[in-house]
């Protein structure tokens, strides 16, 4: 070889790797927009850009065949459509069909495992991806943690960083508050305050004082708590009880104390406070041992608002008025919570434990100007109130359930019930509660029944599964009781389940039911935004989301006996009878998640001052993330779905 052809093909060479080296800068530049990628450490990227090469595909060509065997190839879609579609028929554990766009990878599970593709992937249109080599890819998931969860945990990764997104837009309202996730291993004081149950009242008095704190716990030699004294335990049962300082302190202490493990969050036990009443929570270890309390004072560092002033206002307030400033606290406590990033399934349920405390109240109030001595009676909630799943914009649905066995004195007790459930009724719509524009309320003469009438009622609907039975049937199976005679609610639950286990028919006409609303994605586009003509463009998170996981875990445990009725507990106790796997629910479980913290952001942002804001999004708003992680919820519940209609086999 010539000097001349050897520096012709150094040039060359050099040109080579200069044309290499300007593509990988391309591709590390469009991977920077998308999750996983744009979490990815420079090192690992650098060797995806370097490793993958770019493929041109011709509309309705095929990339992926699931008949060729174990994949060769991990894809991701640089440019164009293409659309995923599951070869045989139908299997509840595989997506039927799907579109996937720029950013997007494939396939994610058989790449990992080393097998042939249950799906086979067609271009919708000509379409370029990047395609990295199998054994690239596992080399890969080996670089970057962050792959590697991405591909492991595809859902709960994307939601995460959805979540983390969440954080970083509301970092100037939540700035100065530490996170509600963080542990109780390191919150409150670490080296608490005890005294032994034998220790006397002087002594253990004397050990505060020394200590200047305002509480101490009484253990026993093995560090575990057998109960706390506190200050306003000195007033009420030392010294207007007259008791002897020479006493035990077991005598004077509350006995009991609620304790928390110390992986357990700040939430956990802000919940507790807010659900129990109670100003501290005891730390323990996985053995049980005192490691540390937790008070309500250290919960206000967490929050400008505190979960115990509210619920002290709440139990205390004299008028409506006063209530109505509470539930307006609720609403911001809510949103710094939110704006922490808590899942929602925490956030719904505290909503819930909050507004459970409102409304009791709101009937506490009322029962002063009407007389109910003497009757056996309980508050009913339905619906979301019902499954503790309450967000930002929700109505009453409520009901009275009552015992009277005199047929004549039935009436007369029944119109006292309904002028005292007008009342309330009222006030809750003055405290931020609409009234229900169904009139499903205990104001209502159809919805204060007794147990008999209510047990009856159920039945009707159980064995003549109509329209209009299978509708009442998804608000009044999900009832939970608020105030009164819980019993009654305990007696009509096991009556419900009694009957709902052995009407096979009646499970398979709600399974009917429960697909008529089907998840809105488009084989062509991402998403359907004209299934409503009264909202073009929109979607409604409710209606086409979370409304879908509910019907299905309603069917489950109805199926499996489950006397829960929140919707994630109902999934979880229903698989393990029915022998769902777990993933399979954790899956759902986090679509679920995601669609109602989609549905929280969306009514508090979107509302206006005194008015929440509704379920209805414009996907086209969304950033591209949240984009991603809805229609992968959305898929979620499509395969949900799929396992409804084959278990009851719904054609």
């Amino acid at each position: 070889m010539t000097i001349e052809q050897e520096g012709i093909r150094q040039a060359e060479s050099g040109l080579r790797q200069e044309g290499r080296r300007r593509v990988a800068r391309v591709a590390v530049e469009f991977l920077r927009k998308h999750a996983p990628f744009n979490r990815m450490q420079s090192e690992a990227l650098a060797f995806l850009a370097e490793r993958a090469q770019v493929a041109f595909y011709p509309k309705d060509t095929e990339i992926v065949d699931p008949e060729a065997g174990p994949v060769t190839h991990f894809y991701i879609v640089e440019r164009g459509k293409v659309l995923s579609k599951q070869a045989g028929e139908v299997a509840v554990t595989e997506r039927y069909a799907l579109t996937l766009g720029p950013g997007e990878s494939f396939p994610i599970g058989a790449v990992t495992a080393q097998r042939a593709s249950t799906n086979g992937y067609t271009a919708l249109e000509d379409t370029f991806c990047y395609q990295l080599p199998a054994d690239d890819f596992m080399v890969l998931m080996t670089m970057s943690p962050e792959f590697n969860l991405f591909c492991t945990q595809y859902i709960a990764s994307l939601l995460n960083q959805s979540r983390q997104q969440l954080q970083t837009q509301f970092a100037q309202r939540a700035s100065e508050q530490q996170t509600l996730n963080s542990p109780l291993s390191g919150i409150g004081a670490r080296s608490p305050v005890t005294v032994s149950p034998e220790t006397p009242i002087r002594a253990a008095l004397e050990t505060m004082s020394k200590a200047r704190v305002g509480s101490l716990v009484v253990a026993g030699e093995d560090r575990k708590p057998v109960g706390i004294f506190t200050q306003s335990d000195l007033l009420d049962r030392v010294v207007l009880a007259d008791k002897p300082q020479s006493e035990p302190i077991a005598e004077v202490m509350s006995t009991r104390p609620f304790t928390l493990e110390e992986h357990a969050t700040a939430y956990d036990a802000m919940l507790a406070m807010a659900t129990h009443s109670i100003r501290h929570v005891l730390v323990v270890t996985a053995e049980g041992q005192l490691s540390g309390v937790v008070s309500e004072r250290d919960l206000f560092a967490l929050q400008r608002i505190g979960v115990r002033q509210i619920r002290q206002a709440i139990e205390t307030a004299p008028d409506i008025g006063l209530l109505q400033q509470s539930a307006a606290d609720v609403r911001q406590l809510a949103f710094n919570m939110l704006a922490q990033g808590l899942g929602s399934e925490q956030l719904t349920q505290f909503i819930s434990a909050l507004n459970d405390a409102l409304s009791r109240r709101i009937v506490e109030l009322n029962l002063g100007r009407h007389d109910l001595e003497g009757i056996d009676w309980c508050w009913l909630a339905f619906g979301s109130e019902g499954r503790d799943e309450q967000t930002f914009s929700t109505d009453q649905d409520n009901g009275i359930i009552f015992l009277c066995d005199d047929f004549q004195d039935r009436e007369m007790l029944k119109l006292r019930l309904l002028a005292f459930a007008k009342d309330v009724n009222q006030d809750l719509d003055r405290c931020g509660f609409p009234l229900c524009k169904g009139n499903i309320m205990a104001s209502n003469p159809q919805w204060c029944l007794t147990l008999e009438e209510w047990q009856e009622q159920f039945a009707d609907w159980i064995r003549r599964p109509n329209p209009e039975a299978l509708l009442n049937a998804t608000i009044f199976f999900d009832f939970r009781p608020l105030y009164g005679k819980v019993d009654l609610a305990a007696r009509l639950r096991r009556h419900l389940l009694s009957m709902a286990t052995g009407q096979p028919m009646f499970l398979r006409a709600m399974a009917h039911n429960a697909l008529d609303v089907a998840p809105p994605l488009g084989t062509f586009r991402d998403f359907l935004t004209d299934l409503d003509p009264e909202h073009p463009g929109r979607i409604d998170l409710k209606k086409y989301g979370s409304r879908i996981f509910v019907d299905v875990a309603r069917i489950y445990a109805l199926a499996a006996g489950v006397h829960n009725t929140n919707s994630v507990q109902r999934l979880r106790f229903a698989s393990q009878r029915l022998n769902i796997r777990a993933e399979e629910i954790n899956a759902v479980v986090e679509a679920m998640d995601f669609i109602q913290l989609l549905r929280l952001r969306h009514q508090y942002l979107e509302g206006e001052p005194g008015r929440q804001g509704d379920n209805l999004i414009n996907p086209d708003d969304l950033n591209e993330l949240d984009r991603r992680i809805l229609k992968e919820s959305f898929r979620q519940a499509r395969k949900l779905q799929t396992r409804l209609k084959l278990d009851y086999q719904v054609g």
